[in-house]
């Protein structure tokens, strides 16, 4: 497994307790995103080395960079339909494409922008962008903001075919950590390395409204 981990207690004291932030593992060059899959997707995916057999690229698919996220959304990997984890390792180059691409899944007026106007962007754009709770690793809600993109269309056949460097079938860790959560024995958590993304393009920051 090429993940690099760490303690979660000591990442939990130099995480950003509130706002919005990008939680990522990255490196500049490549970054982590999580998704699940029924067994039959996720290990023809890891098999080869892309998406196939069964994947539908005509469905929206999300993309998490946020572990805990996942973890929440997966129930560790237990719900079924989903227990088969993937750590897609992305030119990071590609996820800052998406984000420029996307557009926010809810209406609020701090998009500058009337409704109908929203309306028709949603309905064009290939990637929409949701600004979610962040969850502890027992599912509890957090201050803090959780970012997931969803992508559909061509998007989807790019993120397939070019922008995947590595697919890893993380099932076996995401199951071994489970059992310090159940055991309610944090001290023993290994988490994916996670700090906030640092976005340069100063307008794309502004559009995310992320939190410094």
């Amino acid at each position: 497994m090429l993940l690099k981990l760490a303690p979660y207690l000591e990442q939990l004291a130099n995480w950003p307790t509130n706002g919005r932030h990008i939680m990522a593992q990255a490196d500049g060059k490549t970054m982590v995103v999580y998704q699940s899959y029924c067994p039959e997707i996720g290990k023809h995916a890891v098999r080869h080395q892309r998406f196939g057999g069964d994947f539908s690229f005509e469905r929206m698919t999300w993309i998490k960079p946020n572990f805990l996220w996942m973890m929440y959304r997966n129930g560790w990997g237990s719900k079924l339909g989903q227990e088969c984890v993937l750590a897609i390792h992305l030119r990071q180059q590609a996820f800052e494409d998406y984000l420029r691409q996307a557009v926010y899944s809810s209406y609020h007026d701090g998009l500058g922008m009337e409704r109908a106007k929203w309306q028709a962007q949603v309905k064009q754009s290939e990637v929409r962008l949701q600004w979610d709770p962040d969850h502890d690793p027992y599912g509890e809600k957090l201050p803090r903001r959780a970012i997931q993109l969803g992508l559909r269309g061509s998007v989807i056949k790019r993120f397939a075919d070019e922008d995947i460097v590595l697919i890893e079938d993380i099932s076996a860790y995401v199951h071994e950590q489970a059992e310090h959560v159940h055991k309610q024995q944090l001290q023993h958590l290994l988490l994916p390395q996670e700090s906030p993304l640092q976005i340069e393009d100063a307008a794309l920051r502004a559009y995310l409204q992320l939190d410094t």
